[in-house]
């Protein structure tokens, strides 16, 4: 059997990446996001030109907390839902598709491939496109994330030890990989960090994490990001501020 090609919404990133030269993800934590505020949220997000939702977080849902808000999302939205779990609890059947990440550098096998192997029976069973992803925690301040997957972060100022996770994950089979500065962090991932992962690899960049203005998102981007996901932003409601973000992430890529 052939392995499996990129399906439906892997494509569509794909096609939004190679058509805008990067393109944005919004990122809801169904413990931090108002359900009720959802639709019109993610409607404005839409127009604005953002590629799809990622549903997760770094602290444990519900499951029934996440199935609502990607039904409340799907019925005023045509952007795919992609599920971003931090566990199995995350895997629900109302999402489109689901980031399969391992995180790399935790020094817990479990969130390397222990979850992955528990979860993989309830994404066959939901039908749900499975993305393969390489995480990657980069920076030095302990963030939830970094916390709850038991990370060791790679420093900000050893890039060439990112790159070599980066390489990693693709000649494992991945077809993305995601650097990560944690939810709210002071500082952002680098643009040496950046490029010289963008220079490794030859699958996209995702970078998330502290990219809470339209300047660092363009700078992200022209250091080679494929992808940047906001969060914290749009659950503190500042729609204009993220639709600026977008702006930023969709002008073309500096030669």
């Amino acid at each position: 059997m052939p392995y499996p090609s990129p399906g439906r919404v892997e494509r569509r990133l794909l096609d939004g990446i190679a058509n805008n030269g990067a393109i944005h993800l919004a990122l809801l934590d169904p413990e931090e996001f108002d359900p009720g505020s959802a639709p019109s949220i993610v409607k404005a997000l839409e127009r604005a030109g953002s590629a799809a939702v990622m549903l997760g977080g770094s602290t444990v849902s519900l499951p029934s907390q996440i199935s609502d808000l990607a039904r409340r999302i799907r019925a005023e939205s045509g952007l795919p839902i992609i599920l971003f779990p931090n566990g199995v609890a995350g895997v629900v059947e109302e999402a489109d598709a689901i980031f399969f990440m391992s995180l790399l550098n935790s020094t817990n096998p479990y969130y390397i491939v222990g979850a992955q192997a528990l979860a993989a029976p309830l994404v066959k069973r939901f039908g749900l496109e499975a993305i393969p992803m390489g995480y990657i925690i980069i920076g030095g301040a302990q963030t939830s994330v970094s916390f709850i997957g038991q990370a060791n972060p790679i420093p900000q100022d050893k890039p060439d030890i990112a790159a070599m996770y980066a390489l990693a994950a693709q000649y494992m089979g991945m077809r993305f990989v995601y650097l990560e500065a944690g939810s709210g962090a002071k500082e952002p991932v680098r643009p040496e960090v950046i490029r010289r992962v963008k220079e490794a690899v030859d699958i996209p960049v995702i970078v998330g994490g502290g990219i809470s203005t339209p300047e660092l998102a363009e700078r992200a981007v022209r250091a080679g990001a494929d992808a940047i996901v906001t969060g914290t932003a749009i659950e503190g409601g500042d729609i204009g501020r993220v639709i600026e973000i977008i702006g930023a992430v969709r002008r073309d890529r500096a030669i």
